[in-house]
């Protein structure tokens, strides 16, 4: 799958669908950054049926904890969390409405089962890359929970952010399938 698609975010439940795992798309919008700190407040106040200090209903989730901008920038680095680290939150947060997650490494098959669901899609960016990625926030503020610091509640505005759609809404996972896939392609006969 050699396309890239340009996709604006947040983007629809029709989009959501039609994205394909494996698929390399470019994000240009508004995205929410939170990590484990947040969303340990997003399950708590669920749990006591409070409403989010952020509507992240139909949004984009990255896991990340931007380090503090240079001068002229936006944000500094801004690199992918594991993804596991969020494992005990994410199906909470799905069926809450969240449409689509960013972070990095394979997710368990409690979260691929509320993926399928929910109609969500779960990209992968590259992890290591943080300075890179961080050229792509335009803008970023943050929201909610400033007393985490950089594990607060960020709103990105963000242009042609790089990710990889690593597990799609159907549950096709390219952590299962892509390795068996580049053995495939270069094995020698």
């Amino acid at each position: 799958m050699d396309e890239c698609r340009h996709i604006e975010a947040p983007f629809s439940a029709e989009v959501a669908r039609e994205l394909q795992a494996g698929q390399r798309v470019l994000l240009s919008g508004v995205i929410f950054g939170a990590r484990d700190q947040a969303h340990r407040r997003f399950a708590e106040a669920l749990a006591r049926g409070e409403e989010l200090p952020v509507d992240l209903r139909g949004q984009i989730i990255y896991y990340v904890g931007p380090t503090p901008a240079r001068p002229g920038h936006a944000c500094g680095a801004a690199g992918p969390t594991t993804a596991g680290r969020m494992d005990a939150f994410t199906p909470q947060l799905l069926a809450y409405g969240v449409r689509g997650i960013i972070a990095k490494g394979n997710r368990s098959p409690e979260v691929i089962a509320a993926i399928r669901q929910h109609g969500a899609v779960y990209l992968a960016a590259t992890g290591g890359a943080g300075a890179l990625l961080s050229r792509c926030i335009k803008d970023a503020q943050v929201v909610a929970y400033p007393d985490l610091g950089p594990e607060a509640v960020w709103r990105f505005v963000v242009e042609k952010f790089p990710a990889t759609v690593a597990i799609d809404s159907r549950g096709q996972n390219l952590y299962q399938f892509g390795p068996a896939r580049y053995r495939s392609a270069n094995s020698t006969t």
